[in-house]
């Protein structure tokens, strides 16, 4: 029964997109937000029925590859790391696509997107859903680069749907350079079956010492790419064309995740990474949080903003996972618990600004001031996205920076205090640079931008209290999950 859930959860939003895709009109939002709904339902009862174990079954082989893999290719895979973004990706989708119900409507202020045009948004956003149930649930590299490289296509229609000259030129640089981190990864799979027979996670513990350090930095830099890591940063904030509630799925819970989810459940099977290799991804995950806050203070589009945030974020991600590799189990757990926690604080800051643009017109934040008196909801939804991203407790980002400072100071020596204060002072300048980007928009005299009537429809509305709620609630759920792994 849970191989069937999971093999539908890939197939129901597959065939939502399909149907949605070809309907009009409610119809097709309907099938959208049903199969969006029923992939999150079965995400959450799955993860409940594992809980506290894993899910291994096979679903097919590919006997012409031959060698002597010991397990089918084509399976699934549920333990807690999977269980982390599985929930991330079916929850933030489902929300996604029930905001961009109103949000694709006629009284879009910032994009009005002809009727005609909503099947074809519908149809690669739950395409996109489907591809990162595939990645959260893939049993070995093989299947993992089958559904990475499908995010990687998904991605770009999405970032490219507006069909102007600005979108059409991102989506195409996010592609390529993602396209790279593909080549990169592919490379690493064909290295690990010539030598080991074997796709399987576990199977990179078999190669030889030098051999498994030139496969671990190829999928490093196949994750940098995917994540937006410095060197490859820079397509991300491009890919702020594409329309927000996509913008929110991609820096929330999708493709970026893909990146930092393949080192996560490279670094967990058999603990197997080189430390040299660990040093490096926590070094350059450092370099990356430094490098993005740097562009804060340059930006006026709030979505370019937060991208540069995103990445700055996914660079903590990898820094727990780094203190995996050096034998940190805590700090391991700290950088996938904030897969969750981040994910949820995101997609509160961007839903926001998409509501912002949506009543106004405006994504500037020089344009932007008095909102708060016209838009509540939304004015408090930011600043609880903005709380819980830069880590003020009780909201979510606290609780994983927490484990992952913890890691860091378990390692000894000099290391952990230098951590420490590096990471204390990032998140100070982040909140300090956002709570003042938050008062120049929502406080102050009102702009002739900001003279609206209220907050958005209900339908976005509802989106934006049910993530100031996950804001709270992330760390609640994703912590008994973490704690399992490592065990």
């Amino acid at each position: 029964m849970l191989t069937l859930a999971l093999v539908l959860m890939v197939v129901i939003p597959a065939v939502g997109g399909v149907l949605a895709g070809a309907f009009k009109g409610a119809s097709s939002r309907g099938a959208a937000v049903t199969a969006a709904a029923a992939t999150a339902a079965l995400a959450a009862w799955a993860t409940a029925t594992v809980y506290g174990g894993a899910h291994a079954a096979a679903v097919g082989d590919m006997p012409w590859l031959g060698g002597p893999a010991a397990t089918p290719v084509v399976g699934v895979l549920l333990d807690p790391l999977g269980s982390i973004l599985l929930l991330v990706v079916t929850v933030i989708g489902l929300l996604t696509v029930v905001y961009s119900t109103r949000y694709l409507g006629s009284d879009n202020r910032d994009h009005r997107v002809p009727p005609t045009e909503h099947p074809r948004y519908y149809f690669w956003l739950l395409l996109f859903l489907a591809s990162m149930v595939g990645v959260a649930i893939s049993p070995n590299f093989l299947q993992l680069f089958f559904f990475w490289e499908l995010t990687t296509v998904c991605s770009w229609a999405l970032i490219s749907y507006y069909r102007n000259e600005k979108s059409l030129a991102a989506g195409f640089k996010a592609l390529v350079v993602t396209q790279v981190g593909g080549v990169f990864f592919l490379v690493a799979v064909l290295i690990l079956f010539a030598r080991t027979g074997s796709f399987e996670f576990g199977a990179l513990a078999l190669l030889p010492d030098r051999l498994r350090l030139v496969v671990f930095v190829l999928l490093l830099l196949a994750a940098w790419a995917k994540a937006a890591q410095v060197p490859f940063h820079t397509w991300l904030p491009e890919a702020m064309e594409a329309p927000t509630p996509i913008s929110a799925y991609l820096h929330a819970a999708a493709m970026v995740k893909a990146g930092v989810f393949l080192m996560a459940r490279s670094v967990s099977s058999g603990w197997a990474m080189p430390v040299e290799v660990g040093m490096v991804m926590g070094a350059m995950a450092v370099l990356t949080l430094f490098i993005a806050l740097t562009y804060y203070f340059v930006q006026d589009d709030l979505k370019r903003l937060l991208a540069y945030s995103t990445i700055a974020h996914l660079g903590y991600v990898l820094l727990g996972i780094s203190l995996g590799a050096l034998g940190s189990t805590v700090g391991f757990r700290g950088g996938v618990l904030h897969i969750i926690c981040h994910g949820f604080a995101k997609a509160t800051l961007f839903l926001c600004v998409g509501a912002i643009a949506y009543v106004t017109g405006s994504r500037s934040i020089s344009a932007l001031g008095g909102l708060a008196k016209t838009m509540p909801l939304t004015a408090a939804a930011f600043f609880v996205g903005v709380l819980a991203a830069t880590g003020v407790p009780p909201f979510s980002c606290f609780w994983s920076k927490f484990m992952i400072l913890s890691g860091a100071v378990q390692l000894g020596g000099a290391i952990g205090p230098a951590l420490l204060v590096l990471v204390l002072l990032e998140s100070l300048i982040a909140f300090s640079w956002m709570v003042y980007v938050g008062q120049k928009v929502f406080f102050g005299e009102r702009t002739p931008v900001a003279c609206v009537n209220s907050d958005p429809p209900p339908a976005m509305s509802g989106v934006l209290v049910a993530l100031m709620i996950g804001c709270l609630l992330a760390p609640a759920v994703g912590i008994p999950l973490v704690q399992w792994i490592g065990r």
